[in-house]
């Protein structure tokens, strides 16, 4: 299970886990249950740059389209092929199994992101 207090979390509600250069990036639990059941997902390609704020891909659900945010700035190192073959994991795993992308990064990538805490007071309020 993954330590959802050592993520950083998007206003956009995407998660990071920061393990060095590397830099894991998904989306929450909160955005997944309010999208809905999540039917396709569009993904950048392997070597992309990204700037923090940039549309990286969407998700799609029977409900609406969703851009997904970049919360991080750096080159895609690697896709989750899963979650473009099966986009219903973004719904029953979303901080395990249906993580969307990596991004090699600097090491202060995560500045100015949000902890826990901050982010559950984003989405309760």
């Amino acid at each position: 299970m993954t330590d959802l207090t050592a993520l950083k979390y998007s206003e956009e509600h995407e998660w990071v886990a920061a393990d060095g250069a590397t830099a894991t990036v998904g989306i929450t639990d909160y955005a997944a249950d309010a999208l809905g059941d999540i039917v396709f997902v569009e993904l950048p390609e392997v070597g992309t740059e990204l700037s923090r704020g940039d549309v990286f891909g969407e998700a799609e659900s029977t409900k609406s389209v969703s851009e997904l945010y970049a919360p991080v700035a750096g080159t895609v190192s690697e896709v989750n092929q899963a979650v473009v073959d099966d986009p219903s994991l973004l719904n029953s795993s979303p901080f395990e199994d249906a993580w969307l992308i990596k991004v090699t990064v600097a090491d202060d990538a995560t500045d100015g992101l949000l902890d826990r805490d901050a982010y559950v007071a984003l989405t309760e309020g």
